[in-house]
């Protein structure tokens, strides 16, 4: 299908079984591109896929919980909650379950920040790369700095190992993978094509290295599920041994993962050589890359599915599936409709007037 907004070109296509396979799974998915400035929702509609963009500074990282979206973007991290009493006012209300409007905005200041997630006790938790720590936001603060790398040494806004990859385990964060285990500005980049980690947090410690641009760890049934991008893969560690094992290997640069059901979501980049994107074995080994949303049944390896972009989008950055949604809405700050809309508690309604 076609979709045109800002003059951009947004063009996707999409395999048939798609549309089924969100509806089977009842979900969605929120996808980031900081290439083109957008958010967009993979959604059903019908037989068909729509894909619905929103304008971000260069939006990031996705944390998703039930009925609470946040995402990070140039300096901000921005709060969303499902509000259904709003759906009746949107246009075609009957096809939508879900509508999704802003409640905070927190200043971060630019921190670079890349992958994200709800924890336990409410907290946001975000991968800082600039200052090279995982941080939490209480709103008070910038961020606050609450885990780092052992060979860190210290705070700093200079990028030192390029820690990009967070995994939460029950409410914590508990893996994370960087481009290097370096402690000077921006050192990794000497070694970008096999110096990635994958890391301990709770042990602070190093589980596995030699790693090709290793991306988006996950724990998932039991199972610790990493995307090596330099290579185009999505593998899994066995917990006894701690050998990789590569379960699929798909024609992009491998990043942005979630999972619903025996099915992951993995997000493509095409990449093209740049300073920070360049020497690593995927450039070598595939020529044409391809940009978009693939399908593949972790059981198997086999790719059942995806949704490719073939316009101006050409680099995602995180996949969240939206859970007991299959056509949400995705609010833009600008929307006139927010002007009168209120979200008040509901002990506070008893008091407002009859219409």
């Amino acid at each position: 299908m076609e979709t045109k907004e800002n003059e951009k070109n947004l063009n996707s296509v999409f395999t048939s079984n798609l549309p089924g396979i969100l509806q089977q799974l009842n979900i969605s998915l929120i996808v980031s591109t900081y290439q083109c400035g957008k958010v967009l929702l993979i959604r059903r509609q019908d037989n068909t896929i729509n894909t619905h963009f929103r304008n971000f500074n260069r939006p990031m990282g996705i944390a998703v919980k039930p009925n609470r979206i946040s995402i990070g973007c140039l300096r901000t991290v921005e709060n969303y909650h499902n509000v259904p009493a709003l759906i009746s006012r949107l246009e075609k209300p009957e096809m939508h379950d879900a509508c999704y409007v802003t409640r905070s905005i927190i200043e971060t200041g630019s921190i670079d920040i890349h992958e994200m997630a709800w924890g336990s006790e409410n907290l946001i938790w975000g991968v800082n790369t600039r200052f090279s720590c995982l941080s939490t936001f209480d709103g008070e603060h910038s961020f606050v700095p609450s885990w780092r790398p052992y060979f860190v040494s210290a705070l700093e806004p200079s990028d030192r190992c390029h820690l990009n990859g967070l995994a939460m385990v029950n409410g914590k964060p508990r893996f994370v993978t960087a481009l290097g285990k370096t402690d000077t500005a921006g050192g990794w980049r000497e070694n970008k094509r096999d110096g990635g980690i994958l890391m301990d947090v709770e042990r602070n410690e190093i589980i596995a290295e030699g790693l090709s641009m290793p991306h988006s760890p996950r724990w998932y049934n039991n199972r610790l599920w990493m995307l090596e991008s330099g290579h185009g893969t999505l593998v899994y560690f066995e917990q006894e041994t701690g050998k990789k094992n590569v379960v699929c290997k798909m024609p992009g640069f491998t990043r942005g993962l979630d999972f619903a059901g025996p099915l992951a979501f993995v997000g493509l980049s095409k990449v093209r050589e740049t300073a920070t994107f360049s020497d690593f074995p995927l450039l070598e080994e595939l020529e044409d890359r391809i940009c978009g949303v693939y399908v593949c049944h972790i059981q198997t390896g086999q790719v059942i599915g995806f949704v490719r972009f073939e316009g101006d989008v050409e680099e995602i950055f995180a996949v969240q599936v939206l859970h007991n949604t299959t056509f949400p809405e995705l609010m833009e700050k600008t929307d006139e409709l927010l002007n009168t809309t209120y979200v008040i508690p509901d002990d506070a309604l008893k008091d407002v007037a009859k219409i």
